[in-house]
């Protein structure tokens, strides 16, 4: 019994042992748990936390959780900049103001020790010299009890630092919380990134949906002014549809223009104001308003359209407007009373017409929610600048449509085919709109014909030259086929009765042609055909004529029935060839010899096609030597007064005494001057010379007073060229009105769109202006309403018939009638017989010009000069 008991007491004594043993072990795995939580916070915090300065902060919280960290900081090395952000700071005694730090200033330090050598520190100020000796780290700030340091590591690159320090003496850190810390550090840059990436991307959407939020604010607003634009131009064009009207009165005119209006701004009341012909009174030809029924005739006073015609500028007009215009004196105290009392708001703009004002329009409304605003005034002065130029076309048109009623029913039937054919061409593009958002083109074939494009035919070409060098026994050939009247086709039936006729063409072609060959289409009414390994060269032609022959056959567009036809230029392929556009130029310069020829053939490529080429290029080369050298002759033909068989004015026109070619006709060399481009410099060459002559003749009172030069349609085409020739005028000192200009009106018919402001504004200067070959083209009748042209020169082929025959004879005097109305006068052209002088005295035409009237041979500007 004794020794169980004392074996009991050395066990009771061995477990007294063992209690600070299980006491420490317990506390260990308390410190484990805690800092297992600790990690596990930090994993939390990589997905609860969005922003870095709340993840620093609850990284601070759970350090300080198993040991001291009142002082703490946290600090990262960006290397591009080399400077140390402080990303985290908190300390009793130093307050880090300033972030981010130059490296170099700290590299010496506890922070920069860590970064560069990636080691920890352990800290105790009783050993700071021999710790200071060991690293060489110099102290900063206020200098803690002890200091714990560990790196911050992304894989084995040290990218910051995370230090905890205490000032307290009876704080102290142990290897244990040192180790606690390195194990810590590990996982604290991995939550940083992935907090910064969040963050990052967070931000990154933020940005992005900004800029999207704002790229469609912008579109809305992009969308509305479009709309405001596209509802303007539909009310301009709706202006000048109502201007262009011959039918309806001016009352209907009126009402429609102020229906126009009204979409554009608030137009509840409305009305026109005109002056009448002595301006001292106001018409007011349109009145719509719901307060008063009427508006009658009456002088000029002191009222709100006086206002606006004094100033000739448009108004916005409110009570607090009025009242200003009233104590100044430009309103009468009735109006501005009238006004206040209903509370309107009045707007007004002035209609005027080549610089000068003929009335206003104006629109109000009455109460105190409707007010005009400053768009509104600019809207108003813009649109009624249209509206003046429509109400004084519609006048003018009127005023024409008494002398031109013969013409009505015409004039009527046109417009509608206008209106037709616009509303076509609306629907067609609308169609090829929606084509080409859901289609791609494709890049080898045309989109029209779905035949090969020139890229195509191009390399398919290549290839057989290719073949052709290797075996010479292969026998290829190019077909260059061009279409006639397809010009014609397209301006009279649209261009979408010219794409069916193109299809329709590419159909017939193909069915002319063999599996293996390729047809293609270059563009616009052109096609190539590669013949490829032919057997007979009798084959070539036998495939051409096939191609004429349908081409030639009628085809249905558009109801109608059209005839067309198609010259075709052939090359073979020869050895010599080295790319497709040697051959391709070949087989052009053939189709071009056929349809000089006549239209309707084939013709082949032989080696003097290509001399002749090179000898128009020659003439064309001589053609601008002699232009420089101011080689040409000028000569005068006068224009005759049949009355008093004195010389209206002289014609100046150019001749060319080529060396080698001798005199070169004058549809030649106006080809010439077209095709080199120098059309404008043969015109101001030719106006020099006219310049330079009358200058000679001032002294001279029995020489000719007036010169008429020929002038080109394209110095018409842009104001910078009118306005060179005016200049020109005034630097050699001539009046204006000793010069006569003629324009052809075949170049009117191309461009007649565009050249009307040219023309007045030649007019305007004094210039005398002469419609040449007058008849000669289409549509001629509209020149004589809407030009102001002097002169109309009758075209030499209606003069030559004279006088047998009748129907001619009457031509020239419906012009002459029409001319007593329209305030211009006639010139018969090529007048070479007195047989004809006599016709066209009979039936009063004054003025005539041709061999006959002339009493010699047109005179050289050299002999003039002798």
């Amino acid at each position: 019994m004794s020794s169980d008991s004392t074996q009991l007491e050395l066990s009771e004594d061995e477990l007294r042992e063992l209690i600070p043993q299980l006491q420490q072990l317990t506390d260990k795995y308390k410190r484990a748990e805690r800092v297992q939580k600790a990690l596990f916070d930090i994993s939390e915090l990589a997905s609860s936390v969005s922003h870095l300065n709340r993840l620093y902060s609850a990284i601070h919280e759970i350090i300080g959780d198993f040991m001291n960290a009142d002082n703490f900081f946290v600090a990262f090395y960006e290397r591009d900049a080399n400077v140390i952000d402080f990303a985290y700071f908190v300390d009793e005694f130093d307050e880090q103001t300033i972030k981010q730090l130059p490296a170099d200033q700290l590299m010496d330090g506890i922070t920069g020790h860590i970064l560069r050598t990636g080691n920890h520190i352990f800290f105790r100020r009783e050993e700071e010299a021999d710790f200071s000796q060991a690293t060489g780290v110099q102290l900063y700030g206020s200098q803690p009890h002890q200091l714990l340091g560990v790196p911050l590591k992304r894989g084995t690159q040290v990218i910051g630092a995370m230090v905890v320090q205490t000032y307290d003496e009876e704080v102290c850190y142990t290897q244990e919380d040192l180790e606690v810390l390195l194990f810590v550090s590990q996982h604290i840059v991995t939550t940083v990134d992935r907090v910064k990436s969040r963050e990052l991307t967070e931000r990154t959407i933020r940005d992005r949906t900004r800029q999207l939020r704002k790229i469609n604010d912008d579109l809305q607003e992009e969308i509305l002014e479009r709309q405001k634009v596209e509802s303007l131009q539909q009310a301009l064009f709706e202006i000048s549809e109502l201007a262009a009207k011959l039918d309806g009165d001016m009352t209907v005119f009126y009402s429609s223009l102020h229906d126009i209006l009204a979409r554009l701004i608030s137009a509840p009341n409305c009305f026109i104001a005109i002056l009448d012909d002595s301006r001292e009174y106001l018409e007011f030809p349109y009145f719509s308003d719901s307060q008063n029924d009427s508006a009658e005739k009456r002088p000029l006073g002191l009222g709100l359209t006086e206002f606006v015609l004094r100033t000739g500028q448009a108004e916005l007009i409110n009570p607090p407007r009025v009242l200003e215009l009233a104590e100044a004196g430009e309103l009468d105290v009735s109006v501005a009373q009238n006004m206040l009392s209903s509370a309107n708001s009045w707007l007004g703009s002035p209609l005027v017409v080549d610089g000068e004002i003929s009335g206003i329009i104006a629109v109000q409304t009455y109460g105190k929610h409707a007010k005009y605003t400053s768009r509104d005034l600019e809207l108003l002065r813009f649109v009624s600048h249209h509206i003046a130029v429509a109400m004084e076309r519609k006048r003018s048109t009127e005023a024409i449509q008494r002398y031109n009623v013969q013409l009505e029913a015409r004039v009527q039937e046109r417009t509608a085919e206008l209106d037709k054919a616009n509303q076509f061409l609306k629907q067609q593009i609308e169609e090829r709109k929606e084509i080409e958002l859901k289609l791609i083109h494709d890049a080898h074939h045309d989109s029209l014909t779905d035949l090969p494009n020139r890229a195509m035919f191009t390399s398919r070409l290549e290839l057989a030259i290719a073949s052709k060098q290797r075996y010479a026994e292969n026998l290829f050939a190019v077909l260059f086929i061009d279409l006639d009247r397809f010009k014609v086709i397209n301006d009279t039936l649209g261009h979408h009765a010219g794409d069916e006729f193109l299809v329709e063409v590419s159909k017939r072609i193909t069915k002319c042609i063999r599996g293996h060959d390729l047809l293609a289409r270059l563009g616009g009414d052109e096609f190539v055909v590669l013949l490829d390994n032919f057997d007979d060269l009798e084959d070539v032609e036998e495939v051409s004529s096939r191609i004429i022959d349908a081409i030639s056959e009628p085809f249905v567009l558009e109801g109608k029935e059209m005839y067309s036809g198609a010259s075709i230029g052939i090359a073979h392929l020869e050895s010599y060839y080295r790319s497709a556009d040697e051959v391709l130029r070949d087989a052009d310069a053939a189709m071009y010899q056929a349809k000089t020829l006549g239209r309707g053939r084939f013709v082949m490529f032989d080696k003097s096609m290509r001399d002749r080429l090179l000898e128009e290029l020659e003439l064309e080369n001589d053609f601008r030597r002699a232009l420089r050298e101011e080689q040409f002759e000028c000569y005068l033909q006068p224009v005759i007064n049949l009355n008093t068989n004195e010389a209206l004015y002289h014609e100046m026109y150019v001749r060319w005494e080529h060396a080698s070619h001798g005199r070169v006709p004058r549809e030649q060399f106006r080809e010439v001057a077209e095709q080199s481009g120098l059309t404008l410099e043969l015109d101001i060459f030719q106006l020099r010379k006219a310049c330079e002559l009358l200058i000679g003749w001032r002294e001279e009172h029995d020489k000719p007073h007036r010169i008429a030069v020929n002038v080109s349609i394209h110095h018409l085409l842009q104001a910078s060229l009118v306005n060179k020739i005016v200049e020109l005028i005034e630097e050699y000192g001539i009046s204006a009105n000793e010069l006569v200009f003629e324009f052809d009106e075949n170049d009117l018919n191309r461009r007649s769109h565009y050249i009307l402001p040219a023309i007045k504004k030649l007019k305007r200067a004094g210039i005398t202006l002469v419609l040449d070959n007058f008849g000669s083209g289409l549509a001629s009748l509209s020149y004589l309403f809407a030009y102001p042209f002097d002169f109309i020169k009758i075209d030499h082929r209606f003069v030559k018939s004279l006088p047998r025959s009748q129907r001619n004879l009457k031509l020239i005097q419906s012009v002459m009638l029409i001319s007593e109305h329209l305030r211009f006068k006639v010139i018969a052209e090529g007048v070479d017989a007195r047989a004809q002088q006599e016709a066209l005295s009979e039936i009063g035409c004054n003025y005539a010009q041709g061999k006959v009237l002339s009493a010699a041979r047109p005179l050289a500007l050299k002999q003039l000069a002798g």
